[in-house]
């Protein structure tokens, strides 16, 4: 059932892209297509993305009304887009889906799992408060059937594939005034342009290789800013530690150009004294801050 996992989180990712573009149906066909090659490569059910997909937005209006009921004191604009999305394909599979093959804990902690992997802080028990009522209402349908319970495997921090990340904060200057470059996540935050780095490529060479293919800048790498890790969930392997290792690069300010990938929404340059304003990730602050030190003790 790894692959029918794997298959909602990209529903889940197709549903937030409709959902932050527009919610434009004559989209979708080239969503789905675009995000289960992306993120799902080998997942040989298709048409269950494709027919779950679907079948979320033809029942929206209901799934957004029961939303709105299950939950009054939170406007359905006022959810969070992942926690909104999460919940539309988990009623859908509680409410509309075939129950010999998917029962109601298993469409309901689905549900919670992807808002773990993919919301915030508090993502999995909002959800779980929202479908576990209309679970109620529904008289607990499968209340007594019993599960077959599976071993949940542990995997030692120490033994977690690691993949390694290259990223930059990019900076340039435009006469007398600097600026530095960031790309905007669909997620609310402003990030540094970043990607895998290829086993065997240098860490330099390969993050100079991945802005260029992020935001299309041609970048020089000018001082190393340091390195982090986090614990990220992938839907395939479970969860992996991910070591990204920062620079300072410098490149001529001219236009970006952001490639058309899944989750970013943007990128701009901004004017070295609104830098610290911007929404960024708490891991990520400490690094640009010391990025902007660097830049204006240079100036």
């Amino acid at each position: 059932m790894a692959n029918r996992h794997l298959s909602r989180s990209v529903v889940l990712q197709a549903l937030f892209e409709w959902d932050f573009c527009g919610q434009k149906d004559k989209n979708v066909s080239a969503i789905i297509d675009r995000d289960a090659k992306e993120f799902a490569p080998g997942v040989s059910e298709v048409s269950f993305i494709e027919e779950l997909m679907k079948g979320v937005l033809a029942k929206r209006s209901e799934l957004d009304d029961i939303i709105s009921k299950a939950a009054p004191e939170w406007p359905i604009d006022k959810i969070s887009p992942i926690d909104r999305n999460v919940l539309r394909l988990g009623l859908y599979e509680l409410l509309f889906a075939d129950r010999a093959e998917v029962p109601a804990k298993v469409a309901i902690n689905e549900a919670i799992e992807l808002a773990k992997t993919f919301g915030g802080e508090t993502s999995g028990r909002f959800v779980n408060g929202v479908l576990g009522a209309v679970y109620k209402e529904l008289g607990e349908p499968g209340k007594d059937a019993q599960p077959i319970k599976k071993k949940k495997v542990e995997v030692p921090y120490e033994q977690m594939p690691i993949q390694h990340l290259g990223g930059a904060v990019v900076y340039a200057h435009d006469g007398a005034d600097l600026y530095m470059a960031f790309v905007y996540d669909v997620f609310g935050h402003w990030t540094l342009s970043k990607g895998k780095i290829p086993e065997g490529i240098d860490p330099k060479d390969g993050t100079v290789n991945k802005v260029k293919e992020e935001i299309g800048l041609d970048v020089k790498i000018k001082a190393d800013l340091g390195e982090n890790e986090y614990i990220a969930n992938d839907p395939e392997i479970g969860k992996i530690r991910k070591q990204v290792h920062y620079y300072l690069a410098e490149s001529d300010f001219k236009p970006l150009n952001l490639a058309k990938k899944p989750g970013l929404a943007d990128a701009k340059w901004f004017k070295l004294d609104a830098i610290l304003e911007l929404n960024f990730y708490n891991d990520i602050l400490p690094i640009v801050a010391k990025a902007v030190t660097i830049v204006s003790e240079g100036k």
